[in-house]
This record gives structure tokens, C-alpha cells and sequence, in this order.
């Protein structure tokens, strides 16, 4: 097992000079932690845990007046005082806070914690306020537990495929010119796609010729991973003009005649003619 520890939100939301940047240093901490578990799979681990010790309060501005309790929490015996919690002996009950046992919080020992209720801050000189954690807020005390498995069969799968669309998504005649791209070539890892793609109104009814591709190019030349088609209109566009349609690619399942919607794109059929100029 590797343990990994990273303290980037703390690091910043702790410290008074830059508690204003805990967003920025949560962003960080995300893409570190993605970094993190590419190297991670890289050496051939499979199973990862993410979650956090815990939660935070933020207010992007500086803090009220009527956001500090209203009375500073003292006792017999302070031995820690946090601007979210204290914990000592003997500690004096208020109406700004909630007062807890030990054992009421299922822990050990002979002491006593008093948080601040809702959002409320306690003072404490020196120390940021925007930033604080440790009281009882849900924001506080509930943990994010990220479960992530890496299959190895995940290194597999088929070859991505896309349209080169053009400067204009609009059709005005009663062809439509396609350029498909087979954006990787096959190899060991990425399989073929097939695909059945024609243009289809909102309904989903087919208004060109169907046509059926077999994207299964092992080329690393780019350009001899294109495929161009041209489709025809049918007359059913003729009671459809003005409207959105949509190049629909489907792919095919392997070992049957069934398909699944893959990629779309929509275009606007505006024409001047009807099909008694059309091929």
C-alpha cells in the first residue's frame, strides 16, 4: 500500500496572508491529485481511495461583526481554543455555543469541547478568519470517499471517429458533402469502429441515403484516415425545410444488426428549391 498525504488547501486556508486564495489552492489540489494517480497507475497499481480528514467554511469577503458568537467561551482549563471549537475542563455554558462530554462524542478522557453553533466564529487574535474548519457544520464534518478501481480491460477500446465540419452548419441544397475522421489509427489497444450514418429529422425519421463505414485504418498518415461521402436529400426534406436536422452517426454492435447513437451534429436545412431540382 502507498499512502500519499497532501496538504495544499490547508497550507493556504490556514495562513492569514493567503487564506484569499483556498479556491485557487482547491483547483490545485484536484489536478495534483489527478497528476498523482497517473503516475500511480503507471506503476501497474489498479486500486485507489481519495478522501479527506475534512471539510471547510469560506466567506470570500471579509467577515461581520454578527458572524463572531457573541460571547467568548472560557473555562477551569483551556487546553486547545481554535476559532471553531475549544476543548478544556470545566468549560462555561453560553448561548453561542454547544457544550459536549467526551463520551457524547464517543471519545476518551476526561474533557469537554464547546463549538460555536451554525456558522459562528470564535475570536482568536492573529489567526485568518475567512478560512475555518473543525466545528460541526456539514461542511465540516462530511467527507468525500472516492473509490476508484482501474481495469486493465480499460486499456482497450475502439478508435475514435469524428466529422471536419465547416465554416457554415446550414444546408441550402439538396446535398450535403461530409468529411469523416478516424482521429487514432487501429492498433493493439484501439479496435475498429463501424458505424451506419445518414441525416435525420427531429423525429429521428431518415430524410438522405444511409450509409455504412467501416473506420478500420491502420495508417499514421492523418489523411489516409479520411473518409468523404456526399448525401442526397430525399423528398420527406421537402416538408421539413426551415428546420433543424441532424447528421446522426450509429454504431453498429459487434455480432448483431442493433445500434447505438454515437455522435451527432445538427445543422439547419434552409433551401430555395425543392426536390424537383434535387439529383
Amino acid at each position: 500500500m502507498v499512502y500519499i498525504y497532501h496538504n495544499q488547501i490547508d497550507a493556504a486556508g490556514d495562513a492569514l496572508k493567503t487564506e484569499e486564495r483556498v479556491f485557487d489552492a482547491t483547483q490545485d489540489a484536484v489536478s495534483e491529485i489527478l497528476a498523482i494517480m497517473k503516475k500511480y497507475y503507471g506503476l501497474s497499481y489498479t486500486y485507489a481511495l481519495i478522501t479527506a480528514d475534512h471539510g471547510f467554511l469560506y466567506q470570500h469577503r471579509p467577515i461581520d461583526e454578527s458572524v463572531y458568537a457573541a460571547v467568548d467561551i472560557t473555562g477551569d482549563q483551556v487546553y486547545q481554543r481554535n476559532r471553531r471549537f475549544v476543548i478544556g475542563k470545566g468549560l462555561e455554558e453560553n448561548t453561542s455555543a454547544k457544550k459536549f462530554t467526551a463520551q457524547e462524542l464517543g471519545l476518551e478522557g476526561e474533557y469537554e469541547i464547546s463549538i460555536p453553533k451554525s456558522i459562528n466564529r470564535l475570536r482568536l487574535q492573529g489567526s485568518g478568519s475567512r478560512y475555518v474548519h473543525g466545528g460541526a457544520s456539514l461542511q465540516e464534518v462530511v467527507l468525500p470517499v472516492i473509490t476508484v478501481h482501474k481495469k486493465r480491460t480499460s486499456d482497450l477500446g475502439s478508435v475514435d471517429v469524428d466529422v471536419i465540419t465547416s465554416s457554415t452548419s446550414i444546408i441550402t441544397t439538396g446535398q450535403l458533402s461530409v468529411a469523416f475522421y478516424q482521429t487514432e489509427a487501429v492498433s493493439a489497444k484501439l479496435q475498429a469502429r463501424k458505424l451506419r450514418v445518414g441525416i435525420y429529422s427531429k423525429d429521428k425519421e431518415l430524410i438522405s441515403n444511409p450509409e455504412e463505414l467501416n473506420f478500420d485504418f491502420t495508417s499514421d498518415n492523418p489523411r489516409e484516415r479520411e473518409v468523404k461521402l456526399r448525401f442526397v436529400l430525399s423528398r420527406k426534406a421537402d416538408d421539413i425545410n426551415n428546420q433543424t436536422v441532424y447528421l446522426l452517426l450509429e454504431e453498429i454492435v459487434p455480432g448483431t444488426a442493433q445500434t447505438r447513437e454515437y455522435k451527432s451534429f445538427t445543422y439547419q436545412l434552409r433551401r430555395s428549391f425543392t426536390s424537383d431540382f434535387d439529383l
